[in-house]
């Protein structure tokens, strides 16, 4: 039980900062799964652009995938570390199987996509017949074989609601470095592997995926003792379900609305296929750096619904300071980054005739990191004390209710060469700098609600 004693009696920036770690790294280690995919791709001999813009046109469903798996997994996150902030461990012990029997039916789902979906997906980004073959090979070996990231994204966060975000980080690291040793083998062909291009990319993604869902369930056996495991535990209960479903459906739709507003990147820049790899290669190197607010809103979220269940005032006021500050110097970094070496990312992935417009979305859209994260963060406070309207409404003005309007009235002007396609990339800044006044409004109005009525 030490480590809900330490959930209990740690001080709060403390225990953000060791948990937030862990978490981060491991955030961090899973966007890296695409960006080493599409250096490795953009440096094939042959057919390496066609491939780029095929992985481009994949990413939004590989988004989606992952989005159902994290959002049921953060549900289940609050949810069983609230449970044990209460001391009810049968009831810890129906949430844990339950995100099991969650899994198996997502896992279905995206079973039958890959095998009759994936095609027309494709079709309806490109005309492109390489690409087009590419990016259906590509996509459905990743959905065929999707139980990897599945059952990953929920064994992670059922030991973070423990407090062992440490051994969710080393199955994310083994996963990424079995990913890492496979691609160049794969795609290119070495030792006594044959060259498989893209689809190497695909299998060494997905044998990664499955390494680290093994390991993190050997973790969750041997480790997790705070409650019982057992098939019996997966039995389906409606009211546990929908508990699950209360905190992560907002997670799934905010990650959700993240793969459509990609899919519909790609349908407007469609015209100009150099523009929509560019986006492609900078949504990922975006998605590393916000995976960082990510990996810590995931530390607060368990640390404040353990602090709601004990009913500690001053413990959850500390979670959301400190996620507030934490949260903020992390996206500070991010910015620094991709605004001094934006030209060395174009090269890491061999941008070719997309690398003036990559370059372009890296200056403009990282000025957006810093509220981007303080929204994320928001989230995940929100989550923790059962603010799932509100987290839902964020992602909403975020990903749909402003970016899209703005895109679409941007894109008016995209045909005028670059400067019309630069003119897109400032709807990102104006939409997260709306969001995060709304969601400031949204933090007083939970803070008065929820937490100082507590006693």
């Amino acid at each position: 039980m030490a480590e809900s004693n330490r959930m209990k009696d740690m001080p709060v920036n403390k225990l953000m900062i060791q948990m937030g770690i862990p978490m981060i790294l491991s955030m961090a280690l899973q966007a890296v799964y695409n960006i080493v995919d599409s250096a490795f791709v953009g440096n094939m001999r042959v057919g390496s652009e066609a491939a780029l813009n095929a992985l481009t046109l994949v990413f939004p469903v590989q988004m989606l995938m992952v989005a159902v798996g994290i959002g049921t997994g953060v549900g289940t996150n609050a949810l069983l570390a609230r449970t044990l902030g209460q001391g009810n461990s049968k009831k810890a012990a129906k949430v844990a199987g339950n995100s099991l029997f969650l899994g198996v039916i997502i896992y279905v789902v995206c079973l039958l996509f890959g095998i009759f979906g994936v095609k027309a997906y494709i079709s309806s980004q490109t005309a492109n017949a390489e690409v087009l073959e590419m990016g259906v090979s590509y996509l459905r070996i990743c959905c065929v074989i999707s139980f990897g990231i599945i059952f990953f994204s929920l064994f992670e966060k059922l030991l973070q609601a423990t407090g062992r975000s440490l051994y969710s980080t080393i199955g994310q690291v083994v996963g990424a470095v079995v990913n890492i040793i496979l691609d160049p083998i794969m795609i290119y062909g070495i030792g006594p592997c044959p060259e498989m291009g893209v689809k190497g990319a695909a299998y060494a993604t997905v044998i990664g995926q499955v390494a680290s869902a093994v390991l993190l369930f050997i973790f969750h056996v041997k480790l997790n003792k705070e409650f019982e495991h057992g098939a019996k535990y997966m039995k389906p209960d409606a009211g546990v379900i929908k508990e699950i479903y209360a905190i992560g459906l907002p997670a799934i739709i905010a990650q959700a609305l993240m793969s459509i507003m990609v899919y519909v990147m790609n349908l407007i820049l469609k015209f100009n296929p150099a523009a929509q790899t560019a986006y492609g290669l900078f949504y990922k190197v975006q998605q590393f750096v916000l995976f960082l607010a990510f990996g810590l809103r995931d530390a607060i979220t368990p640390i404040i619904a353990f602090a709601y269940g004990m009913r500690s005032k001053k413990r959850i006021q500390d979670g959301i300071k400190y996620g507030l500050i934490y949260t903020i110097a992390l996206m500070i970094l991010g910015i620094a980054i991709t605004e001094i070496f934006p030209g060395a990312f174009a090269t890491l992935f061999n941008a070719g005739q997309s690398r003036e417009y990559f370059i372009g979305a890296m200056r403009i859209i990282s000025v957006s990191f810093l509220f981007a994260g303080i929204n994320i963060a928001y989230q995940g406070i929100y989550q923790a004390l059962d603010g799932g309207v509100e987290s839902l409404v964020i992602s909403l003005l975020r990903q749909l209710i402003i970016i899209q309007p703005l895109v679409g009235i941007f894109s008016l002007f995209v045909r005028n060469g670059q400067i019309g396609v630069y003119l897109i990339w400032w709807a990102f800044p104006i939409t997260e700098v709306i969001a995060c006044l709304v969601g400031y409004v949204f933090l007083k109005k939970i803070r008065k609600n929820k937490v100082a009525t507590l006693r």
